[in-house]
């Protein structure tokens, strides 16, 4: 099956999320590997609303350990509580951190990154199995609106 990337404009964010939320049901709806799902989500994500980096982090043991992303190369491990991954998993919460350099305890993976927002994944016994990492290259960068698509298209993994 061939799909074609919807590209958002950028002039209104819960539009562009409206457009991708579209596709990604259409392409993870009927697929049931979650591997497939996420690797699909990632470049959705990266190429239809410019993120910097994205990714997943799930789950193994007692830490979390990089799964499929889409820009440059990641921190592999972080452990339960440790930065801003590892905290949404232990809080089992969403974070938005509008300045990485101010957050205590933040894990450079690149110097390049200037805001995060990390969203915990459940499965149905809401056990978080892992987390959804978005950098950004600017500061301030995500917001609630982020939040409330993000934490909506990681339900369809």
């Amino acid at each position: 099956m061939s799909e074609t990337l919807i590209i958002p404009d950028f002039d209104n964010k819960d539009d562009n999320y409206k457009l991708i939320y579209q596709q990604a049901e259409t392409m993870l709806g009927s697929e049931t590997n979650r591997i497939a799902n996420m690797a699909n989500l990632c470049a959705i994500l990266k190429y239809g609303m410019h993120f910097f980096w994205v990714g997943f982090y799930l789950v193994e043991h007692k830490e979390l350990v990089l799964s499929v992303f889409q820009g440059p190369v990641a921190c592999t491990r972080i452990a339960f509580g440790k930065g801003v991954c590892g905290k949404a998993w232990s809080t089992k919460q969403t974070l938005i951190v509008k300045d990485v350099e101010k957050f205590e305890g933040h894990i450079a993976c690149s110097s390049l990154s200037k805001s995060e927002i990390v969203v915990p994944l459940f499965d149905h016994n809401n056990n978080c199995y892992g987390v959804l990492d978005v950098d950004s290259d600017k500061l301030n960068f995500f917001d609630q609106t982020d939040q409330r698509w993000l934490e909506k298209l990681v339900r369809l993994i």
